[in-house]
């Protein structure tokens, strides 16, 4: 019973105070797609232009590398479901594309390719049997690596802005 209780009260909390749950959250795949899409677009377009060549060290991803290496990543496993890679996308973009405009448009270019290909898939299509690297996957499998790759990564982002002040937008503090 308390256990009951404390679920309630925790899952009850943003509604109690008062604060409503960020849209997507507990939506399913689509919804906490948007939901990361968002908050990443946010970060980038609050990120000054010149934050985008900061790295924390060298020999590790600079920020506008990380954004370059999420919209490519995005890419290429979505092009193991069945969609291709888009035209203009240059094996060596994580390295040269650099300016803010043009990683913010790679980047919501391929977040918009996962949402819409996800969104044209039907429940049989997500069973379906794929190859990436030496291994067997499914289409939902795929989808799932995408997603969790992509926060993965915005942890990191969240805390290259912190390291360079940048305030995320959604973060009072």
């Amino acid at each position: 019973m308390v256990k009951t209780f404390l679920l309630w009260l925790l899952l009850s909390a943003p509604m109690l105070f008062g604060q409503a749950l960020p849209e997507g959250i507990w939506q399913g795949y689509d919804g906490e797609w948007r939901y990361v899409s968002r908050q990443l677009v946010a970060l980038a377009e609050a990120t000054p232009a010149e934050k985008f060549a900061w790295r924390p060290e060298a020999g590790v991803r600079s920020t506008s590398e990380v954004y370059m290496h999420i919209a490519m990543s995005n890419f290429y496993l979505l092009s193991v479901t069945g969609p291709k890679m888009p035209a203009g996308l240059k094996e060596d973009a994580e390295k040269t594309v650099t300016s803010k405009a043009e990683v913010i448009d790679w980047l919501k270019r391929s977040l918009d390719a996962v949402k819409e290909a996800h969104l044209a898939e039907k429940p049989n299509d997500l069973e379906r049997k794929v190859r990436i690297y030496d291994r067997d996957a499914t289409v939902d499998g795929m989808y799932l690596r995408i997603i969790v790759h992509t926060n993965e990564h915005m942890g990191q982002l969240i805390a290259y802005a912190r390291m360079t002040g940048v305030v995320p937008p959604w973060s009072k503090n």
